[in-house]
């Protein structure tokens, strides 16, 4: 159950004994100072429900824990450890010099409970409510979009190996499989953990086994027995029949009906690369890099640099695009609507929120976010896009762009740069074709024999007149002077931190949000963050 602190100090607590050592206005004097502000008995209650659990350990402790832990990027025993021996971190959880730490598979305990909660991120809401009440961010109209690749807790596996590893997983987790493995395994002895010994660099001998093992896991799936499986079970069977097919093709020569099966000649797009961490994606910052992990997504106000929404997602996949999450994140703002819900003064989710004061927010992004769909998304919830456009490239180097022909959206007509008009089909392609021949301007248009198509964009007149606003000096100066900031918050979330520490997107995301809030309690302390007599938070 829920453990609550002593109200009663002890004779040797550190806070009383040594908490004028601390340093005035860091993170260990201002928890040992203001845990119980921050994070009372009631913020957890919810979890312990049931009134069952482990040993009890208060909420402000576990909770300072936490903050700590990720704004110093330890492991559990680390921070365990660092509670027990460092005076610092006893006085800002309220711990004795005799006390000890707790055993550190409580904190993993409580994350779990967090994430399967209905509110995994209370803790970076609580200190969100904090930046609110000081009015950080009042008259604060401008939100910066960003993202950031982090590097996954576990090795890349390669298609022999994730083969094995997922065959071996389902005989651990599905009835009755071990003996359907034993029976139609022909390629490796799937009891013993490792790789099988051939001649790894024998070419052949490698294209052997994984015809083999690929054979293995079809009749392995083909022979498991009809029943109903558990969710562990179900996920063991999914995972085995992905990456059997994911990195392989027909062989040469093969049609694919022969069960022939060689390394496929390209990447899947979505491709696991690890089965021990089946979420973890690759991902391309540029062509010639490329990480394997997740993106972490951020909303932070600029001038202060406080991140106001947080999202940590696969590192690829079209629902993990920038543009994708960037308008989900800015519905988490204060006072934004839940999909599907409305304001005051709406008739209908989804309409234009627009104000008397002006656009919600000035959204500063890069060309990530400069989608279409994102465009809509933004105009629709009432904010204003300050977004790089994303570049046209012409057909010819140095020739006709797409903001070179004219679009009549109404009439449905485009018309070239010589006044050539055509119509716009059913699925959005203006095809000019025989009526480029002889044009002169053709070499500075297309060079297909058929003559130039466009294929317009669902959202083109959206693009075409944010296009057309990026061009202002104004919109420019913008920009640069504010885009820039988000990089700053940027490099305070990644400082020692690249590599994630758990597995799975939940887990991940939730250090997300705890990450984030203990970065901006820190930066509301560099901003003078302290307790009014009324008991207020103000900055000073």
């Amino acid at each position: 159950m829920q453990g609550r602190s002593d109200p009663q100090r002890e004779l040797l607590d550190v806070e009383s004994v040594a908490g004028h050592l601390l340093p005035e206005g860091g993170m260990f004097a201002f928890l040992a100072a203001h845990r119980r502000e921050l994070f009372p008995d009631e913020l957890f209650v919810d979890l312990f429900a049931t009134g069952r659990g482990r040993p009890s350990v208060p909420v402000e402790q576990v909770a300072s824990v936490l903050v700590l832990q990720t704004l110093h990027n330890v492991s559990d025993r680390e921070a365990v450890e660092a509670l027990t021996f460092d005076l610092r971190w006893k006085a800002a959880c309220g711990l004795a010099v005799t006390d000890s730490g707790f055993h550190p598979t409580t904190l993993t305990y409580w994350r779990r409970r967090l994430a399967a909660s209905d509110r995994p991120e209370r803790i970076f809401d609580v200190v969100r409510a904090v930046v609110a009440e000081t009015g950080a961010l009042a008259g604060k109209h401008r939100r910066a979009l960003d993202s950031t690749i982090l590097d996954d807790a576990v090795a890349t596996q390669d298609t022999i190996t994730q083969i094995i590893a997922a065959v071996r997983r389902v005989a651990r987790e599905v009835p009755g499989a071990a003996e359907v493995i034993a029976a139609q395994a022909r390629g490796h002895d799937y009891t013993q953990a490792g790789k099988p010994q051939i001649a790894w660099g024998d070419e052949q001998a490698r294209a052997e086994l994984v015809d083999a093992l690929v054979g293995d896991a079809h009749r392995i799936l083909g022979h498991l027995p009809d029943q109903e499986l558990d969710a562990k079970a179900a996920e063991a069977v999914g995972l085995l029949a992905l990456v059997a097919g994911q990195d392989v093709e027909p062989a040469e020569g093969s049609d694919g009906r022969d069960g022939r099966w060689r390394i496929a000649r390209r990447t899947a797009p979505d491709r696991v690369i690890s089965t021990v961490d089946p979420e973890a994606r690759h991902a391309h910052k540029t062509r010639h890099r490329r990480q394997d992990g997740y993106k972490a997504h951020l909303v932070v106000e600029p001038d202060t640099g406080i991140i106001t929404a947080t999202a940590l997602t696969p590192a690829a996949g079209p629902d993990n695009s920038d543009a994708a999450i960037g308008i989900t994140l800015l519905d988490r703002e204060p006072g934004q609507t839940e999909p599907g819900q409305t304001e005051p003064g709406q008739t209908e989710p989804g309409q234009a929120r627009h104000d008397q004061a002006g656009p919600r927010f000035e959204v500063l992004a890069d060309s990530a976010y400069g989608t279409g769909e994102m465009l809509a998304a933004l105009e629709a919830a009432g904010h204003r896009p300050v977004i790089k456009p994303w570049p046209l490239r012409p057909t010819v180097p140095g020739g006709f762009s797409l903001d070179d022909f004219t679009v009549d959206e109404n009439a449905g007509l485009v018309t070239c740069p010589n006044g050539i008009t055509t119509r716009i089909t059913r699925s959005r392609y203006a095809v000019f074709g025989a009526r480029c021949r002889g044009c002169p301007l053709a070499s500075r248009c297309t060079t297909s024999a058929s003559g130039r198509t466009l294929r317009l964009h669902p959202h083109d007149a959206l693009q075409r007149a944010h296009r057309a606003r990026a061009a202002d000096p104004q919109f420019a100066a913008i920009y640069r002077r504010h885009r820039p900031m988000v990089e700053r918050s940027i490099a305070w979330l990644t400082r020692g931190t690249r590599r994630l520490r758990f597995r799975g997107t939940r887990a991940n995301d939730l250090w997300l949000s705890h990450r984030a809030a203990a970065l901006n309690l820190r930066r509301l302390l560099a901003l003078g963050l302290h307790r009014q007599p009324a008991g207020a938070w103000a900055l000073a």
